[in-house]
């Protein structure tokens, strides 16, 4: 993990012009043996596509347990530019202001250079850089054409040996920078088998885990060989320096969380949340499908269609007053509306429609309480009881003007003290999900516990979750990313 990378040339005599440096090699070389270095590689061939020696040299590097900066995942992304045309913005305001200082003469065209994220332009760093993040690769040559607006026209694989003098510049002060920030020499004193990056957001209203929880994962990993970093956002870059990668803050599809997510499972790396987690929990509708048809007990929902006929009188007759009313993205009951009537319903519906195109109705069910049963690899770690807010009847009141009203008590149990059905319906749910780290949201009824949620990346803070069993609960999460490192 603390080498530093290995450099891989189709040409030794390409890096003529850059720092002399003992961590090159050719890519024939490289292919035919095998290399002594175990730290990651950069490989710097002219061709990229599939089969050629540049290809062989990523794949190679990734059979050989290194990692390789573009990985295989990536140079086969090369070809398909839908991909990038989500990861990015509207930049046309951005680029007619570029064009109008830079090249007045051609309005329709913009050609980017970008090395490890980088550009010569100051203006178009943020967009150099994200492009960067949705395909990594050292060299990229990026095309934008003006349209009605501007839009990604190509992306390719750029030479080393094409570049000029000041391209050059570029590219060796990038590869600099990058080095530093990103392959860093070890990092702490005492080696760890292991290194964990944990993302949070030190910003978030409402974090998954509070400052000392995360205090406590760090220690706990280190307990377990393993070194642990808080990250952010910002370390995007840096996300391949680690062994695996924590998820601490609330996820979402259309989210960095989800790139990080990707990118760390792209890259072979050990992921909690797992994208394909955070694709299943995100969504309240395809958690109502893959519930309906496995017959997991959940509360009656339908769905709602924006631009339908949707018969209102008929749901509130059938479903009975109050009905409650969902977005399917919303997290900690934002996105989640009661209605007491049909001139309440189709407000409340109206209001949530300009969020989503889909909603979900579901009968109202209250209690005093929703169980919260947190699951580790189809294993049930902990239990809780959390009650509803004072005077509300959701956990979470967002209205409230105190933060003592903003939230309801709770209790923390022992995994014996909670009703067998509520572990069994728990664990049925999570294994539809995957062996990830979930937060079931469950309520007891006159017929039976029922489904209310089932969330990825659920809730540990300090004094909470981990009331009955303090630090044996983050030591338990830490130990499981041994053995999925060890695996």
């Amino acid at each position: 993990m603390h080498n530093a990378p290995l450099i891989i040339l189709d040409d030794l005599a390409d890096w003529q012009p850059y720092h002399p440096s003992q961590s090159i090699i050719s890519a024939a070389d490289y292919i035919l043996q095998a290399s002594k270095h175990r730290g990651p590689i950069i490989n710097l061939c002219d061709d990229l596509s599939y089969l050629s020696t540049g290809y062989y040299v990523s794949l190679l590097a990734e059979a050989r347990g290194q990692r390789a900066l573009p990985s295989v995942s990536a140079i086969n992304d090369l070809a398909n530019l839908s991909h990038y045309q989500l990861f990015l913005n509207d930049n046309t305001r951005l680029l007619n202001r570029f064009v109008a200082q830079h090249q007045p003469d051609q309005t329709n065209k913009v050609k980017l250079l970008i090395c490890f994220g980088r550009t010569a332009y100051v203006e178009l760093e943020d967009l150099a850089r994200r492009m960067f993040e949705a395909y990594p690769c050292p060299i990229l040559e990026v095309e934008f054409r003006f349209e009605g607006r501007w839009h990604l026209h190509a992306i390719r694989n750029r030479a080393l040996s094409d570049l000029n003098d000041n391209e050059q510049t570029l590219f060796g002060e990038s590869l600099e920078y990058f080095s530093k920030r990103v392959w860093r020499k070890a990092r702490s004193r005492k080696e760890y088998r292991f290194d964990l990056a944990i993302l949070h957001d030190p910003d978030e209203k409402i974090p998954t885990s509070d400052k000392k929880a995360l205090q406590k994962f760090i220690r706990a990993a280190r307990e377990n060989d393993i070194d642990a970093e808080l990250i952010t956002k910002a370390d995007f870059n840096r996300l391949l320096e680690f062994d695996a990668l924590f998820i601490r803050e609330t996820t979402r599809i259309n989210h960095y969380t989800y790139h990080f997510a990707k990118k760390a499972e792209a890259n072979g790396m050990v992921v909690i949340d797992h994208p394909e987690s955070i694709l299943r929990c995100a969504n309240k509708v395809f958690l109502n499908e893959m519930l309906e048809k496995n017959k997991v007990p959940q509360p009656r929902t339908e769905l709602l269609v924006m631009g339908d006929a949707i018969d209102y009188r008929d749901i509130g007759e059938r479903f009975g007053y109050p009905v409650v009313l969902k977005i399917p993205d919303g997290s900690f009951s934002i996105g989640v509306e009661k209605a007491r009537d049909e001139v309440e319903f189709r407000k409340v519906a109206g209001e949530l429609f300009k969020m989503s195109t889909i909603l979900l109705v579901q009968e109202f069910l209250p209690t005093e309480f929703d169980w919260r049963i947190g699951v580790l690899n189809n294993r049930v770690i902990y239990a809780c009881k959390y009650f509803m807010a004072r005077n509300h009847w959701q956990i979470y009141n967002h209205s409230s003007e105190t933060s003592r009203g903003k939230s309801g008590s709770f209790a923390c149990f022992g995994v014996h003290q909670v009703p067998k059905e509520v572990i069994k319906i728990a664990m049925q749910a999570t294994r539809l999900v995957g062996d990830g780290l979930y937060g079931v949201d469950i309520k007891e009824t006159a017929k039976g516990p029922v489904i209310i949620e089932i969330n990825d990346n659920p809730s540990i803070d300090s004094g909470v979750e981990d009331l009955y069993l303090g630090d044996e609960l983050y030591r338990m999460i830490m130990a499981d990313f041994l053995r999925r490192l060890d695996d």
